[in-house]
């Protein structure tokens, strides 16, 4: 095992975590001495700025000319945003969602999955096509911004209380609060290099491909303020927010990261072949997933967040019996879509139908 690797991706990752931190805290800052709405501080400058490591990184994997770390990055982050994140939210609290752009983010979501699959079917994501995710990110977020006063009262106390604008002296004021931005940003910058560099060894090392890399370790370990962010929210009740927050990241990186990546990196983002036969439709799957909630009743209940979770962890082991090519991956595949994957398609069936009948169904 390459020590020198596993350093530079933990202390890259620790840098991220750190810098998006102060990012985050100090754009916040910025937003409430502007007077911005707390609803709109915790929609777009929360939302996104939760996945600045996700673009720091990939622009970084770009730039560095290992694309299938930065398009690795982008589809796992999603993936692991959905199964893992609104999973672990759920069993912490049932989601009751009240949030009116739920309804609209979830098929936009599905949508720019779909998207990604349709773009990378030439084995690329160009310049041109970058420029575009780009402007249609500047597009929702206008949309956002503008729909965000229609939201229910709830809603709205509910980010209130989350956002409530604090006292911007006590980050030094305005330049204390710049100061954090810039500061945040260095992090992330030194943190995305040292990442990358340590992932690309780090696969070197133990001869697994940097696309496995991306999708598992560098995914999981940008995500880390997504998981802290959704998750303390439902342990305080702040559904909403543990929600949102999940689907404004998702569509901030295909959008905002792989766009950035796609613009900036000379040659545009490979969209590895192997990706696309595989990860990408398991993003469309996670994407899809999230329909009940904009379809039945606002909720994802324990059970189904136990059923999230479950999914990430065979989606994990497919892909560690993947790279071993074990013996068992055939029979493990065959179980998943031949009976595993029906039966619990089936059964959000049931629930849905049973919510729009009015019958309750458990935590």
């Amino acid at each position: 095992m390459d020590v020198t690797a596993i350093a530079l991706l933990g202390l890259g990752l620790v840098l991220l975590l750190v810098g998006g931190s102060l990012l985050v805290r100090g754009a916040s800052l910025l937003a409430q001495a502007a007077a911005v709405s707390p609803i709109v501080v915790g929609l777009t400058v929360v939302a996104f700025g939760t996945s600045a490591p996700e673009l720091a990184t990939s622009v970084a994997a770009a730039l560095r000319g290992s694309g299938d770390i930065a398009f690795g990055n982008v589809v796992g982050s999603n993936i692991f945003n959905v199964l893992f994140i609104l999973g672990a939210s759920a069993i912490v609290a049932p989601l009751v969602v009240a949030q009116k752009l739920v309804r609209v983010d979830v098929p936009i979501l599905i949508g720019l999955a779909l998207a990604v699959l349709a773009l990378g079917g030439d084995g690329r994501f160009s310049r041109p096509e970058g420029a575009g995710l780009l402007a249609a990110l500047l597009a929702y977020v206008v949309y956002t911004v503008r729909a965000s006063p229609r939201e229910p009262a709830a809603v709205r106390a509910e980010y209130e209380q989350a956002f409530a604008a604090r006292e911007v002296r006590r980050a030094g004021g305005l330049a204390g609060s710049l100061g954090l931005v810039v500061v945040g940003l260095a992090l992330l910058v030194w943190g995305s290099r040292w990442l990358v560099a340590g992932a690309v060894d780090l696969a070197r090392a133990v001869g697994v491909s940097e696309l496995i890399i991306g999708l598992t370790i560098v995914a999981a370990g940008t995500s880390m303020p997504e998981v802290a962010t959704s998750i303390v929210a439902a342990w305080k009740g702040e559904r909403d927010i543990a929600v949102g927050n999940v689907l404004g990241s998702n569509v901030f990186n295909i959008l905002g990261v792989l766009g950035a990546s796609a613009l900036l990196a000379p040659g545009g983002v490979p969209a590895t072949a192997a990706a696309m036969r595989f990860d990408v439709p398991v993003m469309i799957a996670a994407s899809i997933a999230c329909l009940p909630i904009c379809l039945t009743g606002h909720r994802i209940s324990r059970w189904e967040g136990i059923v999230l979770l479950g999914y990430y962890g065979a989606y994990v082991a497919f892909l560690i019996l993947d790279a071993a090519n074990h013996d068992r991956l055939p029979t493990f595949s065959w179980i998943m879509l031949a009976f595993v994957m029906p039966l619990t398609a089936l059964t959000f069936a049931v629930v849905a139908a049973r919510r729009r009948a009015g019958a309750p169904d458990a935590a």
